[in-house]
């Protein structure tokens, strides 16, 4: 069957094409989670434990039950539990209004034996430290693994660098938060209007909780505003809402709040690692002696650590730490970022033991040829030889108040797709045409690629093409994580689009009287190859079709969609000497995509992964309380991320890789290496080396004046 065309036998596809549903959004007709109102709707909240760590003694929830406008209470949670962070879950209610559901909430009296409680990563690792989890101790067994002789290469090395690198706890922060509106259309059928990221799988938890066919589930997503990790499954709240509206016999909304999203649905863990990493003379990487620990709260954590580079030999050791606050989940490509401001930190400081330019020692060890043409192009394009040659000192990095630098990092992530999609394409008599697949659309696009793709099969304007989607009622999609939506979705797309054509050129051309060979699509007309003067516009034609259409049917086809892409990213930073304040000037991203179908998504995945990113390097710090055990700033006022005044240049390029022949997901890899070349940059300009990530203004002033001390 047919490939992916190359990009200039396309009129569609490869063309930057503005998303179809930017104007619903834009002009707030997107329906959203949040946005359905059923008739009688009910509004839901739930009851969470405020101490860091407490039994249950007792609950008694008469008071809220008497209250006027309350429709349902539900307790999960019995005297005697333990709960093990500030913000879990012990029930919820369901008013006629939000502010009776909150009145609800805080009439339900429980009693309490508060129990000891740790928040902080290092107190949590104390022989002393209360333990997290019953009986189990704070940290895991520790996951070990070696490779060759260190010691024989410590020994013999040119230069070794010793040094303790860390990054924080970041929240997912979406947009939208988490949360559903559930209506039971009778005892035994449920619809959920939800915020996932998958609504098969919001489906399945759903069926799997009440015993019933997943047929009887109807998952809708229309549109969704951000989940990057954390929106998979039904989670507390969407059960508790399907729960609630079934007692109180109405459907019900249940949205978290700010603050319940920083605290209860998942974080990024951090990552520390204290390492040795020697190398040669010639700058072989030959060995890294490691021991690292990170923590997700009450969950484990762990990253993929020696990261990207070839190690001659090396001594890993890992554990994750346990302590009283909300678990992690995946978080856009969860554990890489880390592992990049680990890996790359400790590389960029190996470069300078060495007297090496840091970017030869990277293509020196890098062991993808991609890559290192990525590393060539990038350095061209950012001005690589305007690097101070020495941290702090330079041409670049000037005398004054002010210095910049560059610096760099790598990526790499899967992106491929897996089996199962299930596409529509069809086709009616009256010329307009349908594409039906399950999957949703989290904001990166999928609903425009997938017009793009039938347009450029039909010959059509994108604009010709109704793209429905984000239904369990529709065929099977998958969930949009790992940055499998493209490279699952695209190939059943087009498929389905090829068998579609198949069938209207079919009768066509018996209408025709001509050969079905003979029968091209283009320009929204139907041609007679060799005959100029024999053609019909595409509508006319489709009136041969009988009442019914025509429909193409494709699945999921692994030759179209491509595992494994390649980035490097080049930053270049100025820093305020004066103040410790980190500006990002610039920022070179070239990133491998496989074959791409939309240059305008493509770019826009691209910018946003550096933006979160800048988050990691510069902002994003989870503050915790030990005297309470809460979380200081669950909120989107003290959590600090990047806003429209901290953002760079952004030059976004989608390298393309020559043996490409698939589509591939793009949303993950740009996260990846920012935050690490932004601290290389930052060390560049100032010979401020910095350790731990975010790099704040206090932490860069206190670097300052290390380095001035020697």
């Amino acid at each position: 069957m047919a490939g992916w065309k190359s990009p200039s036998e396309n009129t569609v596809l490869g063309k930057p094409t503005p998303r179809l549903d930017g104007p619903a959004k834009v002009t707030g007709r997107a329906k959203y989670a949040y946005d359905v109102q059923p008739a009688g709707l009910l509004q839901g909240k739930i009851l969470r434990c405020p101490h860091g760590s407490a039994q249950i003694i007792s609950i008694d929830t008469s008071a809220a039950e008497r209250m006027p406008g309350v429709g349902a209470v539900i307790i999960t949670a019995k005297p005697g539990d333990i709960m093990r962070f500030a913000g879990q879950e012990l029930g919820g209610v369901a008013a006629k209004s939000f502010d009776i559901a909150q009145d609800a909430v805080r009439a339900i009296k429980v009693s309490y034996k508060v129990l000891p409680h740790v928040v902080h990563e290092e107190a949590a690792m104390k022989p002393d430290a209360p333990n997290v989890r019953g009986a189990d101790p704070n940290t895991s067994t520790p996951n070990t693994r070696s490779t060759g002789d260190t010691d024989a290469a410590f020994q013999s090395a040119a230069a070794v660098i010793e040094g303790t690198y860390s990054c924080a706890v970041r929240t997912h922060n979406s947009l939208e938060t988490h949360g559903t509106t559930c209506k039971w259309e009778d005892d035994t059928h449920l619809t959920c209007w939800a915020s996932t990221q998958g609504v098969f799988s919001v489906r399945d938890d759903f069926a799997r909780e009440y015993k019933l066919p997943p047929a009887n589930i109807h998952v809708i997503t229309e549109v969704m505003g951000g989940g990057f990790g954390s929106k998979f499954g039904a989670g507390y709240e969407g059960i508790l809402c399907a729960n609630l509206a079934k007692k109180a016999n109405a459907p019900v909304k249940l949205m978290l709040n700010r603050e319940e999203e920083q605290i209860a649905v998942g974080n990024a863990p951090s990552a520390t690692v204290e390492v040795r990493m020697a190398a040669d003379g010639d700058g072989n990487i030959t060995a890294v002696d490691a021991k690292l620990h990170g923590t997700g709260g009450i969950s484990g954590a762990g990253v993929p650590f020696p990261y990207i580079y070839k190690v001659g030999s090396t001594k890993i050791s890992q554990i994750s730490v346990f302590m009283n606050s909300g678990g992690q989940r995946a978080w856009r490509a969860p554990g890489h970022p880390q592992a990049s401001f680990l890996m790359e930190s400790a590389v960029e400081d190996l470069a300078i033991k060495l007297g090496m330019d840091p970017l030869e020692l990277r293509m020196k060890n890098d062991p993808s040829k991609l890559r290192i043409s990525q590393w060539r192009e990038g350095a061209r394009i950012v001005g690589w030889d305007r690097r101070n040659a020495k941290p702090g000192n330079g041409k670049l990095a000037g005398n004054g108040r002010y210095k910049r630098g560059l610096g760099c990092g790598a990526a790499t992530w899967g992106g491929g797709g897996g089996g199962g999609s299930q596409c529509k394409v069809i086709i009616s008599n009256d010329g307009s045409v349908d594409v039906e697949i399950g999957v949703q659309d989290i904001g990166t696009g999928t609903r425009t690629y997938c017009a793009m793709i039938v347009a450029e099969e039909l010959g059509l304007a994108v604009s010709a093409i109704k793209t429905n989607l984000g239904k369990t009622s529709l065929g099977y999609g998958v969930g949009s994580g790992g940055s499998v939506t493209t490279g699952s979705t695209a190939p059943a797309v087009k498929r389905a689009a090829e068998a579609a054509k198949e069938a209207l050129v079919s009768a066509v051309a018996a209408k025709m009287g001509v050969d079905t060979d003979q029968i091209e699509l283009i320009d929204g007309k139907v041609i007679v190859k060799g005959e100029s003067g024999k053609q019909v516009p595409f509508k006319k034609a489709c009136s041969a079709l009988g009442p019914g259409g025509v429909t193409g049917d494709g699945k999921w086809d692994a030759s179209l969609q491509q595992n494994g892409v390649a980035g490097v990213q080049f930053a270049e930073v100025q820093v305020d000497t004066l103040t410790g304040l980190v500006k990002v000037i610039k920022v070179v991203a070239l990133q491998d995509g496989g074959v791409i179908l939309n240059p305008l998504t493509f770019t826009s995945q691209v910018n946003g992964g550096v933006i979160q990113g800048i988050g990691m390097a510069l902002f994003e710090d989870r503050k915790m309380c030990q005297l309470t055990g809460r979380m200081l700033n669950a909120n989107m006022e003290d959590y600090k991320m990047p806003g429209s005044m901290e953002m760079p240049e952004f030059v976004s390029i989608a390298f393309e890789n020559p043996t490409a022949k698939g589509v591939s997901g793009i949303g993950e890899p740009p996260v990846i290496p920012t935050a690490a070349a932004i601290r290389n940059a930052v060390l560049n300009a100032s010979g401020a080396a910095l350790y731990h990530a975010p790099m704040t203004p206090g932490r860069v002033l206190d670097a300052l004046a290390a380095g001035r001390k020697g």
